[in-house]
C-alpha cells in the first residue's frame, strides 16, 4: 500500500533549518520518498509564549507504512533529533512532525486523528500546505485548503523565510538503503 501523506514540520530550538533538513532526510529514508516540499516560513509560536520563532513547512511523502506505524516512526525521528516531550501540550522544540493528511483517510483514534484536527485553525500549517495543494479538498470539512486559509481566524504572522531546503526529492529508497 502506498499513500500520499502530508506532514507538517516545525522547529524553534537549535539550528532550525538543519533540524528541518535532517527530519526530511530521515522521513525520506523511512517512507521511501519525499515527493515535494513547501517553502519555509518563519512563524510566531502558536498556543504558548516564546521569543523563539518557528520555522515551519509541509512535506508531501509517499508512504508505505500504515498510519499508526508512520506515527510511531515520526515520533522516533523527533526523539532522534532531540525532541523532549514534557507535560505541556505546546512548548518549544527542536522538531515537531505532524501527520496532516494520509491520503483521503479519516482516522479518529485516541493516539491519532487524521486529518489533523487543527489544520483549519493554524496559518502556519495552511500557508505551506497551500504551496502544495491549494485546490485540494479537506476530506472532512469539504473546503479547499485555500478556502480554509481565507477563512482562518488565526492572524499570526507567517512570513516567507527561504525557498525549499535542497534535498533529494523523488528519490526512492528501499527500507534500510543509504
Amino acid at each position: 500500500m502506498e499513500a500520499e501523506v502530508f506532514l507538517g514540520l516545525g522547529s524553534n530550538l537549535g539550528n532550525r533549518e538543519d533540524n528541518l533538513r535532517r527530519a526530511l532526510e530521515r522521513i525520506g529514508s523511512v517512507t521511501g520518498e519525499i515527493a515535494a516540499v513547501s517553502k519555509i516560513y518563519e512563524t510566531e509560536p502558536w498556543g504558548f509564549e516564546s521569543s523563539a520563532r518557528f520555522l515551519n513547512m509541509v512535506a508531501k511523502a509517499i508512504c508505505r507504512q500504515v498510519p499508526e506505524e508512520l506515527l510511531e516512526t515520526l515520533q522516533g525521528i523527533e526523539t532522534e533529533l532531540g525532541r523532549v516531550r514534557g507535560s505541556e501540550r505546546y512548548s518549544s522544540r527542536t522538531i515537531d512532525i505532524d501527520i496532516l493528511l494520509y491520503g483521503n483517510m479519516v482516522i479518529d483514534q485516541p493516539q491519532l486523528v487524521v486529518p489533523h484536527p487543527l489544520i483549519q485553525e493554524r496559518r502556519f500549517v495552511l500557508v505551506p500546505l497551500c504551496d502544495l495543494i491549494p485546490g485540494e479538498m479537506h476530506p472532512v470539512l469539504n473546503r479547499t485548503f485555500s478556502e480554509l486559509l481565507e477563512e482562518c481566524r488565526d492572524k499570526s504572522e507567517v512570513r516567507n523565510f527561504i525557498t525549499p531546503i535542497p534535498i533529494a526529492i523523488g528519490t526512492r529508497r528501499r527500507h534500510g538503503e543509504h
